[in-house]
């Protein structure tokens, strides 16, 4: 029977398949385009977002929100797409990387989806357990991990070993937090409005912790004050401070989990460092940024935007893993 891992994530689904050619089958935009008023889906995935705020009679859809699934209705349709474009099995089975914390009650929003999308039946193990699997860090149930998993939607960290987690949380901070605060500053700093993509596209561009970095771009905006298209010069200076005051969040929050360990776990985390996921992980001078603040190395995966669905795609090939970290 052929098994997938999905990370069903607020801005990127990514799929791995177990099996003959098995690893990475897709990597598309969690959001659909629909028809004002009927709801009819007209787009799905990265053609759904190039049409983010360029259509009257239509509007795009997220319906993964925050790591949980606000229209289920969406949610399965969207699976569905994905599922027939990489060439479905009817029947599979599916592995779905979760948020730290999951409840069941977001579970079974998940699970509705799947069996929607065609699934017969779906497991869940947290993001921090797959996102260090999926970096090859050396955890085991007597040697402990802390993983940072920095996603979209939400932020996950946990110290654990395989036999459970020490402590850990899951916060409604992610890249697209970091987005609506770049677009609070562009207004404030040039008097411009921009819309979330060429946030996204700024931040993805120019957004750098590096210090006196001093790359630019170009971005188009409406003027605040006139209303005309404008466009104006953006430095990397120049969202430093939106960017830094979001991770600072991150960086506090690690520093909670930290403080809840006992002395031998701590001890342990001071020798092997965090492990950093997610797409912001992509940020230039994020790890020494994080290394600095939390006064322990930081080690970002090699892709870390796969980092989570990759540990999917070990734990589906290993039976005794899953058993040991699906969510009861």
């Amino acid at each position: 029977m052929t098994k997938y891992a999905i990370d069903f994530g607020t801005a990127v689904t990514k799929i791995f398949v177990l099996g003959s050619g098995n690893g990475v089958v897709l990597s598309e935009a969690t959001c659909v385009t629909v028809e004002k008023g009927s709801g009819e889906v007209k787009a799905f995935g990265n053609e759904a977002k190039r049409l983010l705020g360029k259509t009257a009679d239509t509007e795009v859809v997220f319906p993964v929100y925050e790591g949980e699934i606000v229209n289920e209705r969406l949610a399965g349709v969207l699976l569905g797409y994905f599922m027939n474009k990489i060439g479905r099995k009817r029947g599979a089975e599916a592995l779905f990387c979760v948020p730290c914390g999951c409840n069941a009650e977001n579970r079974i929003k998940y699970m509705r989806a799947a069996r929607s999308a065609g699934f017969s039946k779906a497991d869940f193990v947290e993001v921090p357990y797959l996102a260090a699997l999926g970096q090859d860090v050396p955890v085991s149930e007597s040697n402990p991990a802390f993983s940072v998993d920095i996603g979209a939607g939400k932020t996950s960290l946990a110290a654990f070993t395989l036999g459970g987690i020490i402590a850990g949380l899951n916060m409604n901070v992610g890249g697209n937090n970091m987005d609506v605060h770049i677009i609070d500053h562009i207004a404030q700093l040039y008097n411009l409005k921009i819309g979330p993509f060429t946030a996204e596209k700024l931040k993805n561009t120019v957004g750098s912790l590096i210090p006196h970095d001093h790359q630019s771009t170009i971005v188009q905006g409406r003027d605040i004050t006139s209303g005309k298209p404008r466009q104006v010069v953006v430095y990397s200076d120049d969202i430093v401070r939106p960017i830094a005051g979001y991770v600072n969040t991150i960086v506090e929050y690690a520093e909670l989990v930290l403080r809840k360990l006992p002395e031998e776990v701590s001890a342990a985390m001071c020798r092997s460092g965090v492990y950093l996921s997610g797409g912001v992980c992509d940020l230039p001078g994020l790890g020494d940024y994080i290394a600095e603040r939390l006064q322990m190395d930081a080690h970002i995966a090699e892709d870390p935007q796969m980092a989570a669905v990759l540990g999917g795609g070990r734990v589906l090939g290993n039976a005794a893993l899953l058993n040991m970290l699906r969510m009861q």
